[in-house]
């Protein structure tokens, strides 16, 4: 049984808990690059020497995601901050995510393969190279910020990049198990004999 007085502290705690869920900011490291800053890849991520992060780790971080690089694309909206969490997969290999604003407006961007010519209502749609489709939408939002949004798109630098993808995963040693047996197929003995 817990104790009204134990369980005091973590409900106080529960509501500064939830309140910062969602609430998680990216650094976006400056923003866009200068122009000239750095050259883009056929396909890739754009390489600069000040990025601290080479683009086929970034790439490769995309990749383990189901992310097609060439089909990440951001935008600038005042007001707005990436959500870290909404970076995800759109379709097969396209690449979603969402930002939001203190009242409580969210935008949302989709860029997959396809055309422009497929946009759905409620959303604009722009078409930075043929045969790539950037959608642009929002709850609570005015029309004009969407259209706002949908023209800042924008390809992101390295760090920008970096500052919202989540940490490449790293390399763990294999867990040992003290109960399967060293001869045999390996498996656990689970006999329990006569009457178990």
């Amino acid at each position: 049984m817990i104790r009204a007085v134990r369980a005091l502290p973590l409900l106080l705690l529960l509501p500064a808990l939830l309140t910062a869920c969602g609430a998680e900011k990216a650094d976006a490291g400056g923003g866009r690059a200068a122009a000239g800053g750095g050259k883009t890849p056929a396909g890739g991520v754009r390489e600069s020497a000040s990025a601290g992060v080479e683009a086929s780790e970034l790439d490769g971080r995309l990749r383990a995601l189901g992310i097609a690089p060439e089909l990440v694309y951001v935008t600038d909206a005042p007001g707005f901050t990436l959500a870290q969490q909404s970076v995800g997969v759109s379709g097969d290999d396209g690449f979603s995510v969402s930002y939001w604003a203190e009242n409580g407006a969210v935008l949302h961007l989709y860029a997959e393969r396809g055309s422009a010519a497929d946009c759905p209502p409620g959303y604009v749609c722009r078409e930075p190279v043929k045969g790539r489709v950037v959608r642009v939408g929002g709850e609570k939002v005015a029309a004009d910020v969407v259209r706002g949004a949908a023209d800042a798109v924008h390809r992101p630098s390295p760090a920008e990049l970096a500052g919202f993808l989540p940490p490449a995963p790293t390399a763990t040693a294999p867990v040992v198990r003290g109960d399967l047996p060293s001869y045999g197929d390996g498996a656990p003995d689970n006999g329990v004999g006569e009457g178990g």
